[in-house]
């Protein structure tokens, strides 16, 4: 079967209660999310963070269907946005602790963003000098936030580079090596993220690298926000020895824990339903769907990866699947099916909740997927939006 050279593999665990789902019950493409199965993970999150004395956020960058949004707040303590657009959304739909972090904040978005957030994360030392100001303005007006700094722990622990917060040249986070106990003036705490869908081992050696480097700028800071990367939902996934972690972390700092899962929330947690459009041979058998790898699962050429496919066959001949763009990439990748696919043919992608919904794009005037909300315990079914050509219309001008 056809995987990029170098290509990461999929975390899907399996299908699940999808194997049971009538894919013919949506429109296509279509997302569809399973509460019940979201709910699963947000007792899981819950319970680690009990365990450990740690507050456990939401980190919107991965999953953001905001539908959801009462949900979440039964079980986290909050949310965590990634600039002032995710700001907006966290205070509009969301309950909870509000942090927010940017690599860089613009002037003119930085007084929202301080308005919005309960804590603000700088990428730099120079950044909240050069914003003091603004930072000062808010506060005489009233708004209450704390000010964090992000580090990078300069140890590396990701699989694939460009996915490292800490590879050479990395734009995330200050360098360990250069902080300076006048860096911490008006900081409140630090934040570090160094994972990418990555169990405990990973995290714990870093913090091995890291701890006695800042254990003594830890003394007079409230909290530490552990980030995300955390597969804390995967069955494989040391829960316990995570628990045991932040909890030993915030008794010897007499600290605040945060972690920020993403991927967590929302793994093997949903689908990507599609349908094949066209099929002919060009060397292999090649299967047109209206599922677009570059519009719909841009991970799959970006990462790159390749998804696992519900219900592929162990053996028989691959088709090459691939999507209505005129992007010559735009692969999904190579699969087998049980009997041969025809005009009409439904699949479905697993584990698409995470990181696929949150970059759909309309480039090249593909549609964008419907989203549905299924709930497998009740077999309930509802379509929360359908998007129309005026998606496409108004992101031009």
């Amino acid at each position: 079967m056809h995987t990029p050279s170098g290509a990461m593999e999929t975390k899907a665990g399996g299908p699940g209660a999808f194997a049971r789902f009538d894919l013919g019950r949506v429109p296509s493409p279509c997302f569809v999310v399973d509460e019940a199965a979201v709910r699963r993970n947000l007792g899981i999150l819950r319970d680690v963070g009990a365990a450990g004395g740690a507050r456990v956020l939401l980190a919107l960058k991965a999953f953001s269907m905001w539908s959801l949004a009462d949900l979440v707040e039964e079980y986290l303590d909050g949310v965590c946005a990634s600039g002032l657009w995710e700001a907006r959304l966290a205070r509009e739909f969301y309950k909870g602790h509000l942090t927010t972090y940017s690599p860089a904040y613009k002037a003119g978005e930085l007084p929202e963003i301080l308005r919005l957030s309960d804590t603000v994360i700088f990428n730099t030392p120079a950044q909240i000098a050069r914003f003091a100001d603004l930072i000062a303005e808010a506060r005489a007006a009233g708004e209450t936030f704390d000010i964090g700094l992000r580090l990078n722990p300069e140890h590396s622990e990701a699989e694939v580079a460009k996915y490292d917060p800490c590879q050479l040249g990395s734009r995330l986070g200050f360098p360990v090596s250069q902080l300076k106990p006048e860096h911490l003036r008006g900081v409140d705490g630090l934040h570090l993220h160094a994972l990418c869908e990555q169990g405990f081992e990973p995290l714990q050696r870093i913090w091995t690298s890291l701890e006695p480097r800042i254990a003594d700028a830890l003394v007079g800071l409230n909290w530490l926000n552990l980030g995300g990367g955390h597969h804390i939902t995967r069955a494989d996934y040391d829960r316990e020895g995570l628990s045991a972690f932040l909890r030993t972390i915030a008794e010897r700092h007499a600290i605040e824990v945060y972690i920020e899962p993403g991927e967590a929330i929302a793994l093997d947690a949903g689908i990507l339903v599609g349908e094949v459009l066209d099929t002919f041979d060009n060397g292999l058998p090649v299967a047109i769907t209206d599922i677009s790898a570059t519009c719909h699962m841009p991970d799959v050429i970006e990462a790159p990866y390749r998804p696992a496919m519900l219900g592929e066959a162990e053996e028989g001949l691959a088709w090459r699947l691939g999507g209505p763009s005129c992007l010559a990439g735009d692969i999904i990748g190579d699969y087998r099916f049980p009997t041969p696919p025809g005009v009409g043919t439904r699949i479905a992608f697993l584990d698409q909740a995470h990181y696929s919904m949150v970059k759909t794009t309309t480039f090249n005037g593909v549609p964008l997927p419907a989203i549905a909300l299924w709930n497998s315990d009740t077999d309930a079914l509802r379509l929360v939006r359908e998007f129309d050509w005026t998606e496409f219309r108004d992101r031009l001008s």
